[in-house]
């Protein structure tokens, strides 16, 4: 299984994602600023990936750090934890990496420095392994849900490209192909960046799953011609009530399942889950460049550079379209506000 994020002695070896299919290069992680660029350009990207890479990227800021004090090293903590922060602004993932690497070191008694330092690296290594741990139970718990002659259909990619693990979504399809399901992946090419032609499709057919990739308005046929059984999508972020923000068109093929009444499934860990939103309105949602859709692929120029542009890279599925949430800890349905909120006291 192909690792996206790997953890070398001292510093982070980072699969750049921009540049596949075509080449598989390593990027060589040393400083917080390299973390951020490569979280913000989406050199690594999929919430669980972007918040392990945001906790290795706080320890490699910090382990510069010149502090001689605890209070020092705290005040650059915070600085440090802000600013990688603001590398993007919707993966829930991001800001839970963070707070779990101040946890780590305010409830630490010491004041030396250097052992502050060790405590951020163990808290990382710690998150990384606990996702790939995650990803493994989220495909258990959603394996049964898959028949044993399906065609499942995702959008962008959740899969080992996006995680510490096998991924969430297509861990889910991973571990049903382990049993032998006879299974077919349509994956849409997921624009604008086109993950799921990019990513999606090549890290399944690395995996030797059997995978179709169609362009992202072809799902519509699919179901109406009785092809698709299933819908499996990530997250990255989901609000109390159940409400899903993914990649946009998440919530197109959404309403298109919901209308050939095909279900529709979340795969995604408990760290998703952001309970301080009540409602998907309060999920925060990213603009990115109008580039990335006046050029295919960023190669093809498709557009004039003076034609407007509006690129949300994330929509938001309201929870009547979502017929269940995939976690570690099983598979959550409705009413989703009630079963959350048992989810997350039960697991804390």
């Amino acid at each position: 299984m192909i690792e996206a994020v790997i953890w070398k002695n001292d510093h982070l070896d980072l699969l750049d994602q921009t540049l596949l299919p075509e080449q598989t290069i390593y990027l060589v992680l040393t400083t917080s600023e390299q973390s951020f660029e490569a979280i913000r350009n989406l050199r690594v990207r999929g919430a669980p990936a972007i918040g392990i890479t945001a906790a290795y990227g706080l320890f490699l800021g910090m382990n510069h750090s010149m502090a001689s004090t605890r209070e020092e090293f705290l005040a650059e903590l915070d600085q440090m934890i802000e600013y990688l922060s603001s590398a993007r602004p919707t993966a829930v993932n991001l800001f839970w990496a963070l707070d779990e690497m101040k946890k780590s070191v305010t409830a630490m008694g010491s004041t030396d420095v250097d052992t502050l330092k060790s405590v951020l690296l163990v808290r990382a290594k710690a998150i990384h392994k606990d996702d790939r741990q995650r990803c493994q139970d989220i495909g258990d718990h959603g394996k049964s849900l898959v028949p044993n002659s399906a065609g499942i259909l995702t959008h962008c990619n959740a899969g080992a490209l996006a995680t510490g693990g096998i991924g969430t979504a297509l861990g889910v399809i991973y571990k049903a192909h382990s049993e032998n399901k006879d299974i077919m992946v349509y994956a849409d090419e997921t624009r604008p960046i086109l993950q799921g032609a990019r990513l999606t499709a090549w890290e399944l057919n690395q995996a030797g799953v059997p995978v179709e990739l169609i362009c992202d308005s072809m799902s519509g046929t699919l179901m109406q011609q009785k092809k698709i059984d299933l819908v499996i999508v990530g997250a990255d972020r989901i609000a109390a009530d159940g409400s899903v923000a993914n990649k946009i068109g998440t919530y197109n093929v959404a309403v298109l399942a919901a209308h050939h009444n095909i279900p529709f499934y979340v795969a995604a860990p408990l760290s998703t889950f952001d309970m301080n939103l009540d409602s998907g309105d309060s999920i925060p949602i990213e603009i990115r460049d109008s580039d990335e859709i006046r050029n295919f692929a960023g190669k093809a120029i498709i557009a004039l550079p003076e034609i407007d542009c509006w690129n949300p890279a994330f929509d938001v599925t309201p929870p009547e379209l979502i017929t269940g949430i995939i976690t570690e800890k099983g598979v959550i349905k409705p009413p989703y506000k009630q079963n959350i909120r048992l989810k997350m006291e039960s697991a804390n």
